[in-house]
């Protein structure tokens, strides 16, 4: 290594914070930074191995030879390695070669803190900045103009690599092509939100990026960082929000990764029915390590704060709240009250929420989270782990098993379409139709509807319409919006070829509308986590299978009136209660001929009688279009 004047990043580095676990900006420190010293170019390199008795930068500049480039441990006890290395610059691809005090085992690691990965199956760390001017201003600058929770929040799940691919090629669509073709087409389709399946580095497609190994790192299969920020940016210039899917949960056990890091286990926890998970062979983060704790909470941080992401989807939250999870009797350990809690784990997810709206306060955390667990969506100070949503299951689950029922069974379980009502504002609910559920045998949305062609359209677009007058946010993943008949194919693409057919290009325009009167509707979002924005008129008409409902705004002339029929009879003169007098009008169905119905509809405004019905003193008689949703306004 030339000599040169000794350099660090961590000049005013306080060696408390990232014991103690409060540091939260270790990007800014760890890693491979490009620097001047003494007029010479060159990088500075920072790996935390407090178990290595030597670590070596190998890479092409040296012809991947250990020793050659040696790290200085730091004075502090801070278990961090650094050094500057003259005339290594941007696109250089390197390791840490790490010899442990332990036995002398040798591990060869990518950078964990790496801004560039290579394109798998390569492995190695690229040393990379870039200097993005962001366009997003206009966007930023309205997003802490708004209350989140208070504005429609309807979400596209997308996995880049099965979106749409180039055809001819079959390869990939680029970050900059996706921020032409999916930017425009989410528009189109009036969602306010993309939320991206993993896009940090991952190995193994077939992980779908649920197994990271680049945490801060977007994959390089789509292009280089500051083309994924010019992504991010063309979808705030459209008013497109982005979460991006983030796994603290668990990573892989593959060379390069952070398993077994500097010969110890140092990011998992070294107790396997603590460290390891059984279900996807995979190794667990120790949430009892501080450092640990930072480097995952900076790492949320960073996203935030480098690509301006508008939330983060956190994954598999149940699977880090229990000790036991997925775990037989002898399998696991009670906590120290003798109860199942992973406490750390509870600890870290608080510690998490905490930072996050502190620095960010006009994102969203949201829990994929499928237990009782109390207080998912509860704010830290008031005992809850402090995310801003949880997504619902509980409704996902009794929703599709109740639309893949016959009709004429259906009266016989009223109660599986009516119950989540119940609970629906324990906690801030999204409601999901994720990728999870189009896979593994499970088939597509569309293939669970009974009936004919016909019927399976009516009844998809009548269980869509349920879900977006239903309290709480949503999201839906790619291929549902046009009816995607086979079950998703991570390898392929969507069917898009679906659409020179009208079935599918009528349920395409039925989504655009569903998502138009959504975000144009106060009542269907206002009020979506409170009691305050529903009232039931009839939940227990089984004879029929009809379930109906006010939905409420801020203002009470925003209200609505959503009236569901769950069996294909047309049932013309059904009578519903109503609070006030006056009339009501037709602002949606299900059944209009432009979306595949048979346009059975209210074409004229009804009047609302003072007559008692449904325990209420006026009532209006009405037509209800078969596996119809029908929305009427009061007037």
């Amino acid at each position: 290594m030339a000599q040169v004047k000794p350099y660090s990043l961590f000049t005013e580095f306080d060696i408390d914070l990232f014991k103690g676990g409060k540091h939260y900006r270790l990007y800014e420190k760890m890693g491979s930074h490009l620097v001047t010293v003494d007029g010479i170019e060159g990088t500075y390199f920072a790996v935390w191995a407090p178990t290595a008795k030597q670590v070596s930068v190998i890479g092409d500049f040296n012809y991947w030879m250990e020793g050659e480039h040696q790290l200085n441990v730091r004075w502090d006890s801070s278990g961090i390695w650094e050094g500057f290395i003259p005339l290594v610059g941007k696109g250089t691809t390197y390791k840490y070669k790490i010899q442990s005090n332990n036995n002398d085992i040798k591990t060869e690691k990518a950078d964990p803190y790496a801004r560039r990965c290579e394109h798998p199956p390569k492995t190695a760390s690229i040393v990379w900045d870039d200097s993005y001017k962001w366009k997003d201003k206009d966007w930023m600058k309205k997003r802490k103009a708004k209350n989140a929770l208070d504005a429609p929040y309807s979400v596209y799940e997308v996995h880049l690599g099965s979106w749409k691919k180039q055809v001819e090629e079959n390869r990939f669509l680029s970050y900059f092509e996706l921020a032409d073709d999916l930017v425009n087409y989410v528009k189109e389709m009036n969602f306010t939100h993309v939320e991206l399946m993993p896009i940090m580095e991952f190995p193994y497609d077939p992980s779908w990026g649920y197994q990271l190994t680049g945490y801060f790192a977007p994959s390089s299969r789509f292009g280089y960082p500051e083309e994924f920020k010019y992504l991010v940016d063309k979808l705030h210039q459209n008013d497109i929000g982005l979460i991006l899917d983030w796994v603290p949960s668990h990573f892989p056990e593959d060379a390069h990764g952070l398993g077994f890091f500097d010969g110890s286990n140092l990011y998992e926890h070294p107790d396997p029915r603590k460290g390891y998970h059984q279900d996807w062979k995979s190794l667990i983060f120790n949430y009892e390590r501080n450092e640990v704790k930072s480097f995952l909470i900076s790492n949320a941080v960073y996203w935030m704060d480098q690509f301006h992401a508008d939330g983060l989807r956190v994954d598999a939250v149940a699977s880090m709240l229990f000790l036991d999870y997925s775990r037989e009797d002898g399998e696991w350990e009670p906590n120290i009250y003798g109860g199942r809690e992973n406490l750390a784990a509870v600890d870290f997810l608080k510690e998490l929420n905490q930072e996050i709206y502190a620095s960010f306060p006009d994102v969203q955390t949201i829990a994929e989270e499928s237990t009782a667990f109390p207080g998912v969506s509860k704010p830290v100070f008031l005992g809850g782990l402090g995310f801003g949503m949880k997504w619902m299951m509980g409704w996902m689950h009794d929703t599709l098993e109740y639309f893949a029922k016959d009709p004429v069974y259906r009266k016989f379980h009223q109660n599986d379409i009516t119950f989540s009502l119940a609970y629906a504002f324990s906690e801030n609910f999204m409601l999901p139709l994720s990728h999870d559920e189009v896979v593994y045998g499970k088939k597509s949305i569309l293939e669970r509807m009974p009936g004919d062609e016909w019927q399976r359209f009516a009844n998809l677009r009548l269980l869509y319409g349920y879900m977006f007058t239903h309290p709480g946010t949503k999201l839906n993943f790619m291929g549902g919006e046009f009816a995607q008949y086979k079950e998703w194919d991570f390898a392929g693409s969507l069917d898009w070829d679906l659409l020179q057919y009208d079935s599918h290009k009528d349920f395409q325009n039925y989504f655009k509308s569903l998502n138009k009167l959504y975000t144009s509707t106060p009542a269907l979002y206002e009020k979506a986590f409170s009691g305050e924005g529903f009232e039931w008129i009839s939940y227990d008409d089984n004879e029929n299978c009809v379930i109906s409902y006010i939905r409420k705004g801020k203002i009470d002339k925003d209200d609505v009136v959503v009236v569901c029929n769950l069996t294909p009879t047309i049932r013309e003169n059904y009578r519903i209660g109503l609070p006030i007098k006056g009339k009501l009008k037709e602002i949606f169905n299900s059944d209009a001929k432009e979306f595949g119905g048979s346009g059975v509809s209210n074409k004229k405004q009804i009047a609302i009688e003072k007559e008692t019905w449904n325990g209420r003193d006026f009532s209006a008689e009405v037509t209800l279009s078969p596996l119809g949703v029908t929305v009427f306004q009061f007037k």
